[in-house]
């Protein structure tokens, strides 16, 4: 198997197409060799723990016109590619840092994926808080995690650092925005790239000899 390393954060809109891209992939090609190691990345470090309002964090970070381009743009590749996402349900920015300490836990139980799912389901669907931590046990308990111990782990500084350092060696290997995808921990692939490129990166590994090195 070949990891896969994904620098993501589940209120990332490119995050979500990014993943969808990747998955039809997988899906078309099942014998594929990645294993799926899910990485933090806060877009927003600074953000206060409690979120903020969402048209005022649009407004604050692209202005008026940027952030009505913005959905056109999202609800555009949406609608194109056929993927979930409802933009104008999400009326709170969250504060990341708990919803990757959820993922980072479903990581060490190998439901990391499940859980992202979730994650972005719940934010770009359905319109809900995941920086709420009620939200985060439902969430975590639906993608087939412990729902208690993850509201014990929750309420705990638990992890907070670990998330933390691994955002920073992130950033600290030259990471500057998320989608970004690490193949064999060498070959980088920036943003959400279109399911052909996947394909033919996964061909093009699957056609090497089981005993020679990834370059």
């Amino acid at each position: 198997m070949i990891t896969l390393d994904i620098f993501a954060d589940p209120v990332c809109p490119f995050c979500l197409i990014g993943k969808a891209r990747l998955d039809r992939a997988l899906a078309k090609r099942p014998d594929h060799p990645f294993r799926l190691a899910w990485q933090p990345f806060q877009l927003n470090p600074s953000m206060p723990a409690e979120g903020m309002n969402r048209a005022d964090y649009l407004q604050a970070k692209f202005g008026q016109d940027g952030a009505v381009k913005m959905h056109e743009q999202l609800a555009q590749i949406a609608q194109s590619e056929n993927i979930p996402m409802e933009p104008l349900q999400v009326l709170r920015q969250p504060n990341t840092l708990d919803a990757l300490r959820v993922l980072h836990w479903a990581g060490l139980e190998e439901c990391a994926s499940a859980v992202m799912d979730a994650l972005m389901q719940a934010h770009w669907v359905e319109g809900r808080d995941i920086g709420n931590t009620d939200e985060l046990c439902a969430i975590a308990k639906a993608a087939g995690m412990d729902g208690v111990l993850v509201s014990k782990l929750l309420s705990t500084d638990a992890d907070r650092d670990t998330v933390r350092d691994r955002d920073a060696h992130g950033r600290a290997r030259g990471i500057k925005a998320v989608p970004t995808f690490i193949v064999a921990n060498t070959h980088v692939v920036e943003g959400a790239q279109p399911t052909d490129v996947w394909l033919q990166v996964i061909d093009e590994l699957t056609s090497i000899p089981p005993d020679a090195p990834v370059h």
